[in-house]
């Protein structure tokens, strides 16, 4: 018994493309006009295994029962079951090779690309907006038929809707079939005698539409919301593409934005860092009050939890990060220079040492950080 797959020297877990190599290869090596006659026999076995193993219901009766199963669907010689396109193929590869059939008229739209700038208020909480796209939509006329209105495509008088012709070349492996699309319907099979009027015979019109667009909270300059579908028609009325709306949030005056944090800058006088007081701040939850302790610092960092941008992947928001900038008094009266001298007297700072502070904190800890790309 034949073992089709030592003929091809194939193993038997071999794949359709492994398959299709390996019987080019040995096709070319066996073929009369190359090998001589002597290697007919061979090049007709080859076809054989071919034939039958690139045929996945013959492979899988082969693969149960050998030969005996495939009864009469066994394999009839070199070129059997398969045409002379697939010959062509074997000896020039696929860039020569047959159309398999006619072109689908309709094929897929572009994907188009649109920007839309939103608050940073929208990007919080997220919004619903609604963008204008100029894009190829179906034309309403035909809908997407390219024929006018109680007409309908022809099938090509030249190929007979093959999509296809067939020529005879001749190499040095004798005459050998060609097959290219047919000039006469591009490929398609069918021509268009009366094209629709409105869409000039292409299925698709340019128009402007309003799409509606639901952005999530948790958005970021640059990222990209996918609208499946919204894109372009495409040529023949065929599906369109996707649309592609690419954000960009504006900067706002009072809050800047890291990650799901926002970041807000309060400043208070002197006076108030050392006594303590409660500020008012507008965020974007509505009026919250801040306690300033007494002896706050300059640059200290008071956190509002929860108070953040709302996670673009998860539950729950970031906070609102208030930073206290303390301002220092540079225009004092007499009397209030009076006062001044008196408390540093008080605490017996009337000539005060610098002390130094630890190089991992102040500012200078921020500036090294800075520079250091931390």
């Amino acid at each position: 018994m034949n073992d089709y797959y030592e003929i091809l020297g194939v193993p038997r877990t071999a794949t359709q493309e492994e398959i299709k190599r390996a019987y080019r290869k040995m096709a070319r090596k066996l073929h009369p006009d190359v090998a001589g006659p002597d290697a007919e026999d061979r090049f007709k076995e080859v076809g054989r295994a071919y034939e039958v193993l690139s045929n996945p219901e013959k492979r899988q009766m082969y693969d149960l029962g050998g030969e005996s199963a495939l009864g009469g669907n066994g394999g009839g010689g070199a070129g059997a079951g398969f045409g002379f396109s697939d010959i062509f193929e074997t000896f020039f590869g696929a860039a020569g090779g047959a159309s398999r059939g006619p072109a689908p008229r309709g094929r897929r739209g572009q994907d188009a690309l649109i920007r839309l700038e939103i608050e940073l208020r929208d990007a919080v909480f997220g919004v619903d907006e609604e963008v204008q796209v100029d894009t190829a939509v179906l034309c309403g006329t035909c809908n997407g038929t390219c024929t006018r209105p109680g007409t309908s495509v022809q099938t090509c008088a030249v190929c007979h809707g093959r999509g296809s012709v067939q020529r005879v070349a001749r190499s040095f492996l004798g005459n050998v079939m060609t097959t290219s699309p047919c000039s006469a319907c591009g490929g398609h099979g069918t021509t268009i005698p009366d094209p629709c009027p409105e869409c000039s015979g292409q299925g698709r019109v340019r128009n402007r539409r309003t799409i509606p667009v639901s952005v999530p909270a948790g958005v970021d300059t640059g990222n990209r919301i996918k609208l499946t579908g919204s894109g372009e028609v495409g040529p023949g009325g065929g599906p369109a593409g996707d649309l592609y709306v690419e954000l960009k949030v504006r900067n706002h005056p009072v809050f800047a934005r890291r990650g799901d944090d926002l970041y807000a800058r309060v400043e208070i006088p002197m006076t108030a860092a050392t006594l303590g007081t409660v500020l008012h701040l507008e965020t974007f939850d509505g009026p919250e009050e801040i306690d300033i302790a007494p002896g706050t610092q300059p640059e200290e960092v008071i956190t509002l939890e929860g108070l953040g941008v709302g996670r673009l992947n998860g539950p729950g928001r970031g906070d609102l990060k208030v930073q206290v900038d303390v301002e220092v008094p540079t225009a004092l009266d007499d009397r209030q220079r009076e006062l001044i001298a008196e408390l540093a007297t008080l605490r017996g700072e009337e000539r005060a040492e610098p002390r130094l502070a630890p190089a991992s904190s102040g500012v200078f800890s921020r500036l090294r950080d800075r520079f250091s790309g931390r």
